[in-house]
């Protein structure tokens, strides 16, 4: 007995020893943590019209300080046309990568396994809509055991926000549709206020309490839509989502609907295994909303901090929360900053700091030891901004953080380089797939 004590205490040692601050804290706990210096970032790009070969693409930047192409474009696969490229999501076993088009409802899955220096297109599915039985904008890209789980952000009647999730294999063959439960088709769901609209944006799963919980934006009428039009548009400003839905993990079944007035967006739920609790920024009133389990086991939802001034329409967006869950990084598009928030106490956020990071800025990810911060900049086509008044408008950046400081290591331009708009970015590594990095890398300028 004393031997086989031992024996574990030495286990758990090692464990905890590896147990760094770790991986995307945006991704799937069904994916293995892995820590160490990422070699490669993988972004979603979208194609502008006179940008490069205008086409919607993969671009691989070498990321790793070792490298003689560290801060270099090494690869790019284009998909050939625009579908208006948006988010991205690795499967879970990382051997492939899967990225959509919120326009055409193509999904792209590529094989970042093989050469991990130039993903190639693996496999195009084009009957996204057809199969799912009229989902329409496939958004988030899911990792589940063996499976892929797709939210969409509408539908193909109306093209207005009622939508569903999709289920697929690792390999791209269809499984299942789950809609959004809505007023006069709850699905067992309880509302806990006003609304149950049905719209759909990302999915995130606590699977040590049986929770998938998923958030709320827009239909493709509205996020097709020219957004200074769109914003002057009363009866479109009111067609966006108001609601997250509390679901039963493994059953996908609706269990609550909870009232979060102004486009909730990304959500990020605590690691901690005595934390159950998420939280999300919705675009459109400019709030940190704590998504949480209570005391009596209930779910319930609560505006916990203002993301800047709402009076000059910031839009939050991406947001990422650190390895442990004592920060959480927000985004805000429409002024081009970071901010930082201190979330030790979840129900009382407060912003310890605030930078500007270009003209705009969409998506932040953490590297997986904590120590480097990166950021893109494109939101939707018809949204970004055309003109600078100063700052960077399509950019992928890398930081340098030191728990007290951002400071910037380098930048690309992606309208200088012809590539595009930088938006969903997911991390790639050799010794993921048992390689070695090879003694020389492909220089800058080669890109095919």
């Amino acid at each position: 007995m004393i031997r086989t004590l031992q024996a574990a205490v030495a286990i758990l040692s090692v464990l905890l020893a590896t147990a760094s601050p770790a991986d995307e804290t945006c991704m799937s706990p069904y994916m293995a943590k892995i820590v160490g210096q990422e070699d490669f970032v993988y972004i979603w790009t979208l194609g502008i019209d006179g940008v490069g070969d205008g086409q919607d693409k993969l671009v691989t930047v070498d990321v790793n300080p070792a490298s003689v192409s560290y801060g270099q474009v090494v690869s790019f696969t284009s998909v050939g046309g625009r579908h208006e490229a948006h988010h991205s999501g690795l499967t879970d076993d990382r051997r492939y990568l899967w990225a959509s088009g919120l326009d055409t409802s193509k999904i792209f899955i590529f094989d970042i396994h093989t050469n991990p220096a130039e993903p190639r297109l693996h496999r195009t599915l084009d009957d996204f809509v057809a199969r799912s039985g009229g989902v329409v904008g496939p958004h988030t890209n899911y990792a589940l055991p063996g499976r892929m789980l797709l939210t969409g952000l509408s539908n193909n009647r109306d093209h207005g926000g009622r939508t569903g999730m999709v289920e697929y294999t690792n390999g791209g063959d269809y499984i299942t549709t789950h809609w959004m439960p809505t007023d006069d088709k709850l699905q067992g769901a309880v509302k806990s206020g006003n609304f149950a609209d049905g719209y759909g944006y990302d999915a995130r799963a606590l699977p040590r309490r049986n929770v998938l919980v998923t958030s709320s934006f827009t239909g493709w009428n509205n996020y097709m839509m020219d957004l200074g039009t769109m914003m002057a548009d009363e009866e479109a400003m009111k067609r966006f989502g108001n609601t997250m839905v509390v679901w039963d993990l493994h059953a996908r079944q609706p269990k609550k609907v909870l009232d979060v007035p102004g486009a909730p967006l990304e959500i990020r739920c605590a690691w901690g295994a005595r934390r159950n609790y998420c939280f999300t920024s919705t675009a459109l009133t400019s709030k940190l909303w704590l998504i949480y389990e209570d005391e009596a086991g209930e779910w319930q939802a609560k505006d916990v901090a203002d993301v800047g001034d709402a009076s000059k329409v910031p839009l939050p967006v991406d947001i990422s929360i650190a390895a442990d869950d004592s920060l959480l990084w927000v985004n805000t598009w429409n002024d081009g900053k970071t901010r930082l928030f201190d979330i030790s106490d979840p129900h009382a956020p407060r912003q310890v700091m605030e930078k500007q990071i270009g003209e705009q800025v969409n998506m932040v990810s953490q590297s997986w030891d904590g120590k480097r911060v990166y950021y893109t900049s494109s939101l939707l086509s018809n949204w970004d901004k055309t003109e600078s008044t100063g700052g960077d408008l399509q950019y992928f950046k890398l930081y340098e953080w030191d728990g007290e400081t951002l400071t910037p290591k380098f930048h690309i331009d992606f309208l200088a380089e012809g590539l595009g708009g930088p938006h969903q970015m997911r991390f790639g590594s050799y010794a993921l797939y048992g390689k070695s990095r090879p003694q020389q890398t492909v220089a800058a300028g080669t890109a095919q």
